[in-house]
């Protein structure tokens, strides 16, 4: 899976979200993922990362196998 169609995934999902994605390792199968989304407003983190992951259920069953995710609020995200 490529940077650009895990973009790609996680904006079909959540359509406002910036999305800041890093390869760790090179080969495609570790990765990092900075998402800031309007909709995270009320959620908790572990809502927020639900919401995200769902945008990778079949791959996290094969190509993907690690994804370091930190989601933000917009206010959040400014904080950083």
């Amino acid at each position: 899976m490529t940077i650009e169609e895990m973009v790609r995934a996680i904006q079909a999902k959540i359509p406002d979200a910036e999305v800041y994605i890093q390869d760790l390792t090179g080969r495609g199968d570790h990765f990092d993922a900075v998402v800031v989304s309007p909709q995270f407003e009320g959620k908790s983190r572990i809502e927020q990362h639900r919401l995200v992951m769902g945008a990778f259920s079949q791959e996290l069953k094969g190509p993907l196998h690690a994804l370091a995710l930190k989601t933000y609020t917009p206010e959040g995200w400014s904080k950083v």
